[in-house]
């Protein structure tokens, strides 16, 4: 088997896995690409991405150019003489880029595409109650997650699993995949082929603020597979109101129950021994939960932070 010289593009934890394993194997990283240093926090202290740690510990070439179009940037990549580009939760690259090496230029996606193309493919697949998600390497053309796939890889999502848990989950399972897909080019033994053609294929659009709100007035199993989908990060939310202050609350976990009721959905009971929040047909127990202003903790500590619950309600 042929080792192959790679270019890596990435950020986060999650790419870095990747970055990693690549470099364990018998294909040699000749260059990083990553974002830009960048200030953060109350210090506004210097941070560098997760795939730039790495690198840097490992002797590794790494680039941060601002713009992916930059002459001198692009003379110098093409320098290095890759036999592949490896794209790991980057951002949008320019066909002047992904068609450089002579290979071509695959990413990893945290799908079974087509399903799920997009930003936040693992919130939804958890968000949607889905049983199986997976891992997909395919090569990168003008459409976003659309090229030919190289390989995939399945697993499946346990009913209480969040979007965190799944996440680390594919990391490790993706890392694999990428070096497994470098072998396959080296050897030429890897069969690229069109994805299939869905009349409506799942999305996974980049999340906002106001999308993670929590919307009581669906089935509880809705409603719980949007906290678990949501939890970690970015964390889904409702709003309560303490005397007369409105509060936001985040809630991470918790378990639901499905039963008939004659309450209006959104609405609380709450005492020092209990917190349900009534649905649509049945009701969720918040179990970790985060009061804006403070952090994050069990409900039994929520709970023993008042002494009366006579002023607390939903806003």
């Amino acid at each position: 088997m042929k080792s192959l010289k790679v270019i890596f593009f990435g950020t986060p934890e999650f790419a870095k896995t990747s970055l990693e394993a690549i470099h364990q194997s018998s294909h040699e990283v000749v260059g990083v690409v990553t974002v830009a240093d960048k200030a953060s926090g109350r210090g506004q202290k210097i941070h560098q991405s997760a795939v730039k740690e790495f690198a840097v510990e490992n002797n590794l070439p790494v680039f941060q150019p601002e713009k992916l179009r930059d002459p001198e940037f692009l003379e110098t990549i093409k320098k290095l003489n890759a036999d592949v580009f490896v794209v790991v939760a980057f951002r949008m690259m320019p066909k002047i880029l992904f068609e450089m090496p002579e290979m071509g230029t695959f990413n990893l996606h945290a799908s079974l595409l087509p399903d799920y193309r997009g930003a936040a493919p693992i919130n939804y697949a958890v968000i949607n109650g889905e049983k199986k998600t997976g891992a997909t390497t395919f090569f990168i053309n003008e459409k976003i997650d659309e090229g030919n796939i190289l390989l995939q890889q399945e697993i499946e999502i346990s009913p209480e699993e969040n979007a965190g848990e799944l996440h680390d989950r594919l990391m490790e399972m993706g890392a694999e995949l990428v070096v497994k897909t470098l072998d396959g080019l080296s050897e030429n033994s890897i069969q690229e082929k069109p994805q299939p053609i869905v009349e409506h294929p799942k999305n996974a659009f980049k999340i906002f603020k106001e999308d993670t709100r929590i919307q009581w007035n669906q089935n509880a199993e809705t409603v719980h597979n949007f906290i678990r989908g949501m939890s970690p990060y970015p964390a889904s939310f409702t709003t309560i109101k303490i005397g007369e202050d409105e509060k936001f609350l985040k809630i991470f976990k918790g378990k639901f129950k499905m039963t008939e009721h004659d309450k209006i959905p959104g609405t609380l009971e709450i005492n020092k021994h209990q917190f349900e929040i009534f649905t649509k047909d049945g009701f969720y127990f918040p179990q970790e939960v985060q009061l804006e202003g403070k952090k994050r903790m069990s409900v039994k500590d929520f709970l023993n932070g008042f002494q009366n619950f006579d002023h607390i309600s939903m806003a």
